[in-house]
């Protein structure tokens, strides 16, 4: 078989397990996706994500298909980060050439599995493969809610910073098996005014610190509030680093971090209403600075986290 009826063959396989609803006019199999805008006063959020092989996973350690489940994942959780509704997705492949058909399949599987949770249609992309390691992009088309999406920018001094769930520790598994806070976002939303919002991908620390440029603020971390996760702990067995060091700056956590009033915030911390995903209150944002206190005082921090390296 050449590439070509590969490629062809697995587009075909591919057609007759897509699912589809009114809003998709053509889906897979043809030069576009054709999608129906609904006519409303709700913007589209777009988005997209590469996962590199050696870089954001490793194929023998994960296996395809936690590899695809991350790839719809990561993307759904920056239309968490905006209190958006995800709608539409389409992906690129960039396979090995040994076992590149097996490959896709499961990450097929995988990215289907995240995107059916979200009620998120796989509307279209691209498949290649070539004698490099496997790449993997997905873009993310979603829908804003009112009162519109929630930006990083827009903290005040005085505002809280709150936080979803617990932090530090991901690469010990939960970076492959994190769940979207999409769901989450909404209802915080419905709660009232987020002044500004980000899911937690590069570390704490680095993506509060694009809420703060983004605001033109500072804030003030309180160390012994910040919520640790068990792996974070047992990271902090291995690597002698705190379980507060590795939630400030380990990164993948895909948790929220949020401003909102200090009102706002109280009634948040008392109603706790994300069930099992707990709100915790970790700081507050002030007129400049980067400040993480603990049981010494006050001291000054640098953001710190995840970035690729580019020279």
């Amino acid at each position: 078989m050449n590439a070509d009826q590969g490629e062809f063959a697995f587009i075909d396989w591919l057609r007759h397990r897509s699912t589809t609803d009114a809003s998709v006019a053509v889906g897979i199999g043809d030069d576009c996706a054709v999608t129906l805008v609904p006519a409303t006063t709700r913007q589209l959020l777009v988005t997209t994500d590469m996962l590199l092989e050696g870089s954001c996973f490793l194929l023998d350690e994960a296996g395809p298909r936690a590899v695809g489940r991350k790839a719809m994942a990561v993307n759904l959780s920056d239309i968490a980060a905006m209190a958006g509704v995800p709608r539409w997705a389409v992906v690129s492949v960039g396979l090995p050439r040994q076992r590149g058909r097996t490959i896709a399949e499961e990450i097929y599987l995988g990215l289907r599995e995240m995107a059916d949770a979200f009620g998120t249609l796989i509307v279209g992309g691209d498949t290649n493969s070539w004698d490099g390691p496997l790449t993997l992009s997905v873009t993310l088309i979603g829908e804003s809610l009112p009162p519109g999406p929630c930006l990083r920018r827009g903290a005040k001094p005085g505002d809280w910073l709150l936080v979803t769930g617990t932090l530090g520790g991901s690469i010990l598994g939960k970076h492959l098996t994190f769940t979207p806070r999409v769901r989450e976002a909404q209802i915080l939303q419905r709660h009232g005014p987020i002044h500004a919002m980000i899911d937690i991908s590069d570390g704490l620390s680095k993506d509060v610190g694009h809420i703060c440029q983004a605001s033109g603020c500072g804030v003030i971390l309180d160390a012994w509030r910040i919520p640790l996760s068990a792996d974070a702990h047992r990271l902090a067995e291995q690597t002698g680093k705190s379980p507060v060091e590795h939630a400030l700056t380990d990164g993948e956590d895909f948790e929220l971090a949020f401003a909102v009033e200090p009102s706002i915030g109280q009634r948040l911390l008392e109603e706790q209403p994300l069930g099992e995903v707990r709100i915790a209150h970790i700081g507050e944002f002030i007129p400049a600075g980067f400040y993480l206190r603990d049981d010494t005082g006050v001291h000054p921090y640098e953001p710190r986290g995840y970035s690729h390296p580019l020279e």
